[in-house]
């Protein structure tokens, strides 16, 4: 038998695997190892992959790009338990790279993530599944999955793991979930109260922290709120605010007694302990500010309900407020500003602040802080709301000047507040005077033109406060603020259109400013609001009657209508019937236009010239009195006299260079005379001088000033309203007056006509004669003499305006136009001594002047469509 040979066996080969572990050269050589079918390879892989991520980030990208994820993926699920921790901690280091992140995602590791947080796995396991999972719940999606495969239910239960690393990483995962509702619901059915409660006992800050900001959100819910007070909840926070080692977690304590004062049971609850009184005195001693900032918070979210609101007047809380307000911090400012705000809804609160924290409020207005400046004068909005005695403490903290700058800040909020307590004020006139004349119209012409739909109606709203002044009203329409003012009547937002035509209601209170509202289309608007039933409202159906009863020219024009109350002042012109769409011009515009053929424009001006030349001095401020010598001032007047309709049409310049002319020729004169009289020496040299310094101011004047068109006057319609005084206004009925009147016009306008001769009466060649004689389309109604209905009537209304006559002018088609009075019946018939309603009459101007025809007769109809 051959002897036996022994085989040699070959060592094993060296392991150069350590080496690999400082090199980042050789992380690619380990990530293939994580192929390996050998548990022990694997497991040592995966230990030198987390040390080297654990690193920097850069590792983690540099593992990422070798493909270290996907096979990591597939250990976290291995079979041997070390293989398993290992690449779940390796996963829990590497998912803080958002690039991981977003992979980790894509795979869907989730589901693999939670099956390794159950009882029987390593707390190691647990450790970096949780904090994997913690990186990835920063993401909505991730939150979703999460929830959806039941992850919040171990990661509660790991709450009470006696790992500290897993109850840290646990309790952010879940604080990060339950910032879905879906999530923040569901942990109040999985019990999640005492457990984070339990976790407020730790000894690592950390977790006390992230526990105190999950219960922050989730007590938001009332539901969650009642369980915590039910668990004394409520004693462990005001614990942790009584304990001054434990200052660094007050902030979030009040945080979540904040959502806790919201409900009036746990407010009773705490007041009824002693806790709310605590609170209070914790604040007030405090000198952090961001605890002083979240106290105010909880007392702004307590303050919404009313019940809560005395609890906390009760306990005095408008002391620790006013308080805050002094801290010399913003965001404590802020804060307490917008408690104020809240606590204001109460009476009492709102009386209390009125007589202390008024002025500090005041102070804030100037802050250039403009979050300050705006949660400030939103305070001052509520507190000065139906309360004069609030408005008077603002006023008297002289508040007036710094809300009026107000409406020029940055922010939309504090224009809006602003505009609303200077509203409140303007309710006490001294206080509206003083806004006033503080240039509150030019303040608001910016507001106006706001996109901002708060700022618009709170800004028209104060139009509509301040716009009863005269003053105020030229300042609006001087600053430019009546074009932004029309075009917000186009707002689809109801109540700033409401707002806007309350304004324009106002603002057309004289006649400029309607005048100046209409041609910026505001009637054309109005009219087209109120054919909508959907759009209109009270206002602005009074704002196009207010517009027009203080533009009875474009009313009538418009209209065809003008009654009794609406009186005609001189300056009334009749352009007939204009069309829809058409431009309504001015006087002066047509006065401007080439001679037509068109229908003539009547016009009224019954002022004496004295008045006249007192208008036009009073509109040429340089024009003084004491520069004319009384015998120049008379033949100006003369001159004036004789010149007529003409000389009105020029201008004050051109009127200058007449009495420029005569001034010339007084100081010719004045130097003849000194040549003459070389005796009289010093006197007449002083004289000269004298005169050559008033020619060269008015020549200056001359050729500075431009031209200015005036109104012409007309002294046969003023002769006709004398007359009418003197005969008609002493007659003892209405009834008599009216036919004397009916008499006394169409004996000015041609007679009677008889009906069948009608068309005889050639009153459109008479009136075109004095077109051509005045060289102009505007005519004085004193210089026709043959008129028909429409001259007749206006002529009628024009007079029994100024004698005191109630009468109507009325439009009618084809040059009619016709009176209508009421008068009661001197003899009344029915039951003795009870008067019978007037009675509304037609007044014939044409064919029987005087003759009155009851309305609704035929006869009346027949008189209007003659």
């Amino acid at each position: 038998m051959g002897k036996k040979v022994k085989k040699e066996v070959e060592p094993p080969p060296k392991d150069v695997f350590d080496p690999l572990l400082i090199e980042s050269k050789t992380a690619a050589t380990v990530v293939l190892m994580l192929s390996s079918p050998e548990e022990e390879v694997l497991a040592k892989a995966c230990d030198a992959l987390y040390k080297f991520a654990s690193k920097d980030d850069e590792n983690k990208v540099t593992l990422l790009g070798l493909g270290a994820v996907e096979h990591l993926y597939k250990l976290i699920s291995h079979e041997d338990p070390i293989v398993r921790r290992n690449a779940i901690m390796v996963f829990g280091i590497m998912a803080s790279n958002y690039d991981v992140k977003k992979l980790l995602r894509e795979l869907d590791v989730t589901n693999s993530l939670i099956s390794r947080l159950e009882p029987e796995e390593d707390v190691v396991i647990h450790e970096f599944a949780t904090l994997c999972l913690a990186h990835m719940a920063v993401e909505y999606t991730t939150k979703v999955h999460i929830f959806e495969q039941g992850g919040l239910e171990p990661l509660i239960r790991l709450l009470g793991s006696p790992d500290p690393d897993v109850k840290k990483n646990s309790v952010e995962c879940i604080y990060l979930l339950v910032q879905d509702f879906q999530s923040c619901a569901a942990v109040r059915a999985l019990n999640v109260i005492p457990p984070l409660l339990e976790l407020l006992k730790s000894e690592y800050p950390v977790i006390q922290l992230l526990a105190l900001k999950t219960l922050e959100v989730i007590s938001k819910d009332r539901e969650t709120r009642i369980i915590l007070g039910e668990n004394k909840g409520l004693d462990c926070l005001l614990k942790i605010l009584e304990t001054n080692e434990f200052s660094d977690l007050h902030v979030e304590a009040l945080a979540v007694l904040g959502n806790c004062l919201e409900d009036v049971h746990t407010l009773q609850l705490i007041q009824q302990t002693g806790g709310l009184k605590k609170l209070l005195s914790f604040v007030g001693v405090s000198t952090v500010p961001d605890i002083q900032k979240n106290a105010a918070k909880a007392i702004t979210k307590a303050a919404y309900d009313s019940e809560n609101r005395k609890i906390l007047n009760e306990e005095e809380v408008e002391k620790c407020l006013i308080n805050l307000l002094e801290i010399d911090n913003d965001g404590v400012k802020v804060a307490a500003s917008q408690a104020i705000s809240a606590m204001c809804e109460n009476l009492a609160s709102k009386r209390a602040f009125g007589l202390q924290g008024i002025p500090q409020l005041v102070q804030l207005l100037s802050s250039d802080n403009e979050e300050v400046k705006e949660a400030a004068v939103t305070a001052l909005a509520n507190l000065t709301a139906a309360s004069p005695s609030n408005a008077s403490a603002v006023a008297e903290a002289e508040g007036i000047e710094p809300l009026v700058n107000t409406l020029n800040s940055q922010r939309d909020g504090a224009i809006t507040n602003a505009a609303t307590v200077l509203t409140n004020l303007a309710m006490q006139e001294p206080f509206r005077v003083n806004i006033q004349s503080s240039g509150i119209m030019n303040a608001l012409a910016e507001p106006l033109c706001s996109t901002n739909s708060q700022v618009q109606s709170k800004a028209a709203f104060a139009v509509a406060a301040f716009g009863c002044d005269a003053d105020a009203r030229t300042e609006l329409r001087n600053a430019g603020g009546l074009g932004p003012l029309v075009e917000l009547l186009h707002s689809k937002n109801e109540e700033v259109r409401r707002n806007a035509c309350w304004a324009v209601m106002v603002c057309a209170s004289d006649e400029l400013t309607a005048v100046e509202l209409c041609r910026l289309g505001a009637l054309d608007i109005l009219e087209e609001i109120n054919l909508s039933t959907g759009r209109k409202n009270n206002f602005s159906e009074a704002a196009l009657e207010k517009l027009l009863d203080n533009n009875l020219s474009q009313k009538y024009s418009q209209m065809g209508y003008l009654s009794s109350s609406n009186i005609i002042a001189d300056g009334f012109y009749d352009c007939g019937q204009i069309q829809p769409g058409v431009k309504f011009l001015s006087l002066e515009e047509l006065s401007m236009q080439e001679l037509t053929d068109r229908r003539a424009i009547i016009f009224i001006n019954a002022k004496p010239q004295e008045d006249l030349a007192i208008e036009e001095k009073a509109q040429d401020s340089s024009y003084e009195q004491t520069i004319l010598s009384p015998s120049i001032s008379r033949k100006s007047s003369r001159e004036k006299a004789r010149y007529g309709f003409k000389i009105y049409m020029v201008s004050p310049m051109e009127e200058k260079q007449e009495l420029y002319g005569q001034w010339c020729s007084l100081s010719k004169s004045s130097t003849r005379e000194k040549g003459l009289r070389k005796g009289k020496g010093k006197k007449e040299e002083e004289k000269s001088k004298e005169v050559i310094q008033i020619t060269s101011k008015v020549q200056d004047e001359i050729n500075l000033e431009s031209p200015h068109w005036l109104p012409p006057p007309d002294s046969i319609l003023l002769g006709y309203i004398n007359d009418a005084s003197k005969t008609i206004l002493p007659l003892t009925t209405t009834r008599e007056q009216v036919v004397a009147l009916a008499q006394f016009v169409a004996d000015k306008m041609g007679g009677p006509i008889e009906r069948d001769k009608l068309h005889d009466f050639s009153w459109e060649l008479h009136i075109s004669e004095i077109e051509f004689e005045l060289k102009c389309n505007v005519v004085p109604i004193g210089k026709v003499k043959k008129g028909t209905f429409y001259h007749r009537a206006l002529l009628f209304k024009v007079i029994a305006d100024r004698i005191g006559i109630g009468c109507s002018l009325v439009r009618g088609k084809y040059n009619r136009a016709w009176n209508e009075v009421k008068l009661v019946d001197d003899s009344p018939q029915g039951i003795a001594g009870l008067l019978l309603p007037p009675q509304e009459y037609i007044v014939d101007l044409m064919f029987e002047p005087g003759f009155l025809i009851k309305q609704g007769s035929a006869e009346a109809d027949q008189y209007k469509r003659i």
